[in-house]
């Protein structure tokens, strides 16, 4: 009777331990560098896509802002992320065995855009603009790759000084939103000069959501290593040795425009850690990381 008992037992906690693992969910998140309703509404049909292709519960979670995707991710409460450059090298660095595994096809050759309010009389030019010095200038987040990252390093390549040195007025971040505060602060002129990710400046030039005129472009850094979808390892270990290497594959096959939005991209293509090794360098030699 015992045995029986015990064996009853044993088969319930088999049960229910493999339905609990069954119905784990594939949790995504994303930097916010948009607003974050806009962000929802875009990564609804991946979601969906993934769970149709997959066959297991997807779900999409927001994230505060930037270092709250890196400290969720560290912590295993998300398992997929599309990252910046800077935010994924950070992850990565703090997860053993967390991989980059896709990237927007645009994304191997990235840049960022320095604009100004119309009232400066600035205008595009090929040579770093040193004329914004005594400007008021902002960066986006301070964990951004095209809004805070790259342009740092380009300012000290071409002036040989740190931004808080080059600027004669003190630096700004923008502390809500992502590219598009960075740009809406500088086309109503709250802020004369700013800079972010040329991604998100043309959509909403596209879009009507500001005025080209009013925030004109005028210098493009040079190309750098940018966005990334990164994955926790614990994915193998919820569902399976290869599963990892089964979500790239439906990630980069993937054609559905509706869902290549949430990434604001017209193909994902392959990517690795050592992609972004150029990002972690320039991160050491900024100062965001060790």
């Amino acid at each position: 009777m015992k045995t029986l008992f015990k064996a009853a037992i044993l088969g319930l906690f088999a049960l229910t331990a493999s339905c609990s693992k069954k119905e784990t969910a594939l949790v995504i998140t994303a930097i916010p560098d948009e607003k974050v309703s806009d962000q929802k509404a875009k990564f609804t049909a991946l979601q969906d896509y993934l769970s149709k292709e997959l066959g297991i519960p997807v779900e999409f979670s927001i994230s505060a802002d930037y270092g709250a995707a890196v400290e969720r991710f560290k912590n295993g409460e998300v398992h997929l992320v599309w990252f910046g450059g800077l935010t994924g090298v950070q992850a990565r660095a703090a997860v053993p065995g967390a991989r980059a595994i896709a990237q927007g096809d645009v994304d191997p050759q990235y840049k960022s855009y320095f604009i100004a309010h119309k009232s400066t009389g600035l205008q595009k030019s090929d040579t770093f603009p040193t004329a914004i010095k005594d400007l008021s200038f902002t960066f986006g987040s301070r964990k951004s790759t095209s809004g805070r990252l790259m342009p740092t390093y380009f300012i000290m390549q071409e002036t040989g000084k740190k931004p808080k040195d080059f600027f004669t007025q003190p630096v700004q971040f923008r502390k809500t939103g992502g590219h598009d505060a960075t740009a809406r602060a500088v086309a109503s002129g709250a802020v004369q000069v700013g800079a972010l990710s040329y991604k998100k400046y043309d959509s909403m030039v596209a879009a009507g959501e500001i005025k080209a005129e009013d925030a004109p472009i005028i210098w493009q850094t040079p190309y750098y290593a940018d966005y990334n979808l990164t994955v926790h390892p614990d994915l193998d270990k919820n569902y399976g040795e290869g599963f990892i290497d089964k979500l790239q594959k439906v990630l980069v096959d993937c054609t559905d425009k509706e869902v290549l939005k949430a990434f604001n991209r017209d193909d994902l293509i392959p990517a690795k850690n050592e992609d972004f090794k150029d990002i972690v360098k320039v991160a050491k030699e900024v100062g965001l990381m060790k």
